[in-house]
């Protein structure tokens, strides 16, 4: 006998605009003439290496792939990502549930980051209607068109809104998926076409002003062509409060996302991955794709072993994780785990304690200013 589920339709859902938040991204924007903290001669070192790394991986058409918290969208370091992608220094990026969320927030209304503690504590915490339902709906049209979960909602943000399709026109769609062997197709469209029929929506454009996409990271991946992946864990970010939520949807463009970033990771061989505080997403994604990479390559005779990780995070850390291998359990240092992680991951790793703002303007700084 099937569990006893909370039903979220009978949530009292609040409008956005009547959510107070800490962030106000025109305000707490870094501006691109911002100067970058200052770092100690050992971390000066990594920095170049770094440095040196990214202007070989260009030069040689291998992958910078970025990796980061939703801090560093949060911190307001959308125009700093934007230019690096724009000069072509970044190839592919990547996030959790939050990071998207964010970066949508903060475009369709110019602030986000509510108070958790009072919020949750008056019953409110992430139970607002545009976000939770903007995004989910972005993520079921594009589990339909086959977009991975950061193109479904970058494509949003950029176009400002979303086409939907009639209900006459998904039936058709299903059956002729079904009768051409296109399961997947047809369960797309037969998840549409259950979320129009719950949410009553018309058939057409949907129009979504976006009026600070300027500031969206999804927005100019989606218009530049380069690919912003999601890796969100279910139930870990607020749209999942929201009846518009849909776990086929999400598990569609989420898998497509993974496998995008696999497909990297499987270039990576010369190539660069930067780690900016992610201490759970990032290394486990990584850790599983570059396995299936080495399977791949091992089938050809080949290994990858020239790949440069750069991990960043606020905690200190003096262990030596390039050449001093794994501490021992009784060193506090064992229990960094994404350093642990990375540094099981062969290549050649480094890990820099520092602020996302003050590492990734820096590398702004140096790299587009060349």
């Amino acid at each position: 006998m099937p569990y006893p589920q909370l039903d979220r339709h009978q949530l009292a859902v609040k409008p956005l605009a009547e959510r107070p938040n800490k962030v106000q991204i025109e305000r707490d924007a870094l501006r691109l003439d911002a100067q970058p903290g200052s770092f100690d001669e050992r971390q000066e070192h990594i920095i170049k290496e770094t440095l040196e790394r990214m202007r070989a991986a260009r030069d040689n058409n291998k992958p910078v792939i970025l990796a980061f918290g939703a801090h560093s969208i949060k911190n307001g370091l959308g125009p700093v990502l934007i230019e690096l992608m724009e000069k072509g220094w970044i190839t592919h990026l990547a996030t959790n549930g939050a990071g998207i969320i964010h970066d949508w927030e903060f475009a369709y209304q110019g602030a986000s980051s509510e108070d958790v503690r009072a919020n949750v504590n008056d019953g409110q915490f992430g139970i607002w209607h545009e976000t939770g339902f903007n995004i989910n709906l972005a993520i079921v049209v594009g589990a339909y068109l086959g977009y991975g979960y950061g193109e479904a909602v970058g494509a949003m943000i950029e176009e400002e809104g979303l086409d939907i399709p009639s209900l006459e026109s998904l039936q058709e769609e299903v059956k002729g998926a079904l009768s051409s062997g296109d399961a997947e197709r047809a369960a797309a469209a037969s998840d549409f076409i259950g979320v129009i029929q719950t949410f009553n929506l018309d058939a057409g454009r949907l129009q979504i002003p976006h009026p600070y996409k300027q500031y969206s990271v999804q927005a100019a991946a989606y218009r530049l062509g380069i690919p912003f992946t999601s890796h969100p864990m279910f139930g870990h970010d607020i749209i999942y409060n929201h009846p518009m939520n849909h776990g086929a949807a999400i598990g569609r463009c989420a898998e497509r996302d993974f496998l995008s970033f696999a497909h990297n990771v499987n270039n990576l061989d010369g190539g660069v991955y930067l780690s900016v505080g992610s201490a759970v997403m990032s290394p486990m994604i990584f850790e599983k794709s570059l396995s299936m990479a080495q399977n791949l390559h091992l089938q050809q005779d080949q290994h990858i072993d020239n790949h440069y990780m750069l991990i960043v995070d606020l905690a200190q850390s003096d262990w030596d994780w390039q050449n001093s291998g794994e501490p021992p359990m009784d060193n506090p240092a064992y229990y960094l785990r994404y350093c642990k992680t990375f540094s099981r991951m062969g290549g050649r790793m480094h890990y820099l304690s520092a602020d996302n703002r003050d590492l990734l303007l820096r590398l702004y700084k140096e790299l587009c200013n060349d």
